[in-house]
C-alpha cells in the first residue's frame, strides 16, 4: 500500500506492506484522516515529543531516525479482522475509531509511534473494542472531525462550565474552534473569541462565537458582562462585609446558610471560564494576570516549552487552573452521535482535501493562519 512516512524529519510518499489485523483489531480502508497541529510537532520534534511522553510512562513514542507512519484522526471502512473479534459490522461499513492499539509490546497511541501506523496511508489498523460505525447520512468530511471534536467536548465537560457563565477562548486555531463549537452545543450564552489572526477571527464567528475580538486592539476581559462582578481583592472583601451586613440585619438567620447556599446557587462572585488554546509560553500567567477573580483556566493548547507562572497572583486571586488531554469513549461516541444529528457542524473547519502526495506541501500550509485550519487527508485522491 502507499503511505506517508515520516523519518528524520522528512516525509515521503513509498510502498510498504499492508498491515495485518493481530487479535481484537481491524483493517480499515483510510478515506479521511486529518492532519492535526501534534502531527506537525511530531515530524519536526520527535526527540522532544518522546521526551515528554516518557514523563508520564509512555515509552514508545516516535524517535526522529524511526520510520512512523502519522496520523491519528481516523475515519476509514471495515475491511477485515483479525483473530479474537467479534466482526461487529459488515465489510464496507464506514467507522470511526480512538487512535489506540494494543499489541503484544503494550499499548500504543496511533499515528506517534512505530508500533501503531496511523491514517496517513491507504490502509490502517484499529481496535474493534474502540471502533464506532458512522450512522448512515453523514459525510466523510464531517465525521472525519470526530476525534479533534472529541478532544474538544473533553475540554468542555472537564471545565464543568454552566449555560450561564461565560466562556473566554484563548486562541481560534483548530482545537479553540472546536471548543467553540462544543461550547455553543453545550448551550453556553456567551463566548468570547481572542486571535490575532483576522483569519481566525472569522472562523471564530462562523463557528457560533458571539465575540470576536483582536487582542491588539481590545482585551477580551474588557467584553465580560458578569454577574457578580470582582476585579480585585477589595472588591471581594467589600461583598463579603456588606453580605454579612445584611444577613445580621435578620434575627436567627444562619450566616453559614446564607454564603453557602449562595455558593451553591452561583450566587457568589465568581469570574469566567477560560480555554486556552494557543499552547504558548507566557498566555497561562496573561490570562492568570488579567482574569477576574475567581476565573476557571482550562489548559488545552499544548505547550511544549518551559513556561513560568506567579502561583501567588493566583492564589491571591483564586483562580483555579485545569489541564486536560484527550478523553475517554464514551465522549467519543457521544460526539459522534452530535455530528450526526446535526447539533455540531465542523465545516468551517474544514479549509481542504489533499491525497498523499499532497501532505508534505500541506504540512507547509498549514504554518499560514490565514489559510487553513484543517486539512484532511483523501489517500485514494
Amino acid at each position: 500500500m502507499k503511505a506517508v512516512v515520516c523519518t528524520e524529519g522528512e516525509l515521503s510518499v513509498r510502498e510498504v506492506k499492508t498491515p495485518e489485523p493481530g487479535p481484537g483489531q481491524v483493517l480499515i480502508k483510510v478515506l479521511r484522516t486529518g492532519i492535526c497541529g501534534s502531527d506537525l510537532h511530531a515530524k519536526k520534534d520527535a526527540i522532544e515529543v518522546n521526551a515528554l511522553l516518557l514523563e508520564s510512562g509512555y515509552a514508545t513514542a516516535i524517535l526522529p531516525n524511526q520510520e512512523v507512519i502519522l496520523g491519528h484522526e481516523l475515519l476509514g471502512e471495515v475491511v477485515s479482522y483479525g483473530p479474537k473479534t467479534r466482526g461487529r459490522w459488515a465489510a464496507g461499513t464506514t467507522v470511526t475509531a480512538l487512535p489506540v492499539l494494543q499489541t503484544e509490546v503494550g499499548m500504543h497511541m496511533t499515528g506517534f509511534d512505530s508500533h501503531a501506523a496511523g491514517g496517513y496511508a491507504e490502509y490502517t489498523l484499529v481496535e474493534e473494542a474502540l471502533t464506532f460505525p458512522v450512522p448512515d447520512g453523514v459525510s466523510h468530511d464531517k465525521a472525519a472531525f470526530t476525534e479533534p471534536l472529541t478532544v474538544a467536548r473533553h475540554a468542555v465537560r472537564r471545565s464543568r462550565i454552566g449555560k450561564k457563565r461565560p466562556a473566554v477562548v484563548i486562541g481560534c486555531g483548530p482545537i479553540g474552534l472546536a471548543v467553540i463549537l462544543m461550547l455553543k452545543a453545550a448551550g453556553v450564552t456567551k463566548v468570547i473569541a481572542s486571535d490575532l489572526s483576522p483569519g481566525r477571527r472569522k472562523l471564530a464567528s462562523q463557528c457560533g462565537a458571539d465575540v470576536v475580538v483582536d487582542p491588539k486592539v481590545q482585551s477580551p476581559w474588557d467584553t465580560l458582562t458578569l454577574k457578580s462582578p470582582v476585579n480585585s481583592t477589595p472588591e471581594l472583601l467589600a461583598f463579603a462585609l456588606e453580605m454579612t451586613k445584611a444577613v445580621r440585619r435578620i434575627p436567627m438567620l444562619s450566616i453559614e446558610k446564607i454564603f453557602f447556599g449562595a455558593d451553591r446557587l452561583g450566587q457568589t462572585p465568581s469570574g469566567p471560564v477560560v480555554f486556552e488554546c494557543a499552547g504558548v509560553p507566557g498566555i497561562i500567567d496573561h490570562v492568570i494576570a488579567n482574569a477576574p477573580l475567581r476565573t476557571l483556566v482550562t489548559v488545552v493548547g499544548m505547550c511544549t516549552e518551559v513556561d513560568r507562572f506567579r502561583p501567588a497572583v493566583a492564589l491571591s486571586k483564586e483562580i483555579d487552573l485545569r489541564f486536560v488531554f484527550g478523553y475517554d469513549p464514551a465522549e467519543f461516541s457521544q460526539t459522534l452521535g452530535m455530528i450526526a444529528s446535526g447539533k455540531v457542524d465542523p465545516s468551517p473547519l474544514h479549509t481542504a482535501t489533499v491525497g498523499l502526495d499532497g501532505v508534505a506541501q500541506a504540512f507547509n500550509d498549514l504554518s499560514d493562519p490565514e489559510r487553513h485550519a484543517k486539512i484532511l487527508i483523501d489517500p485514494f485522491q
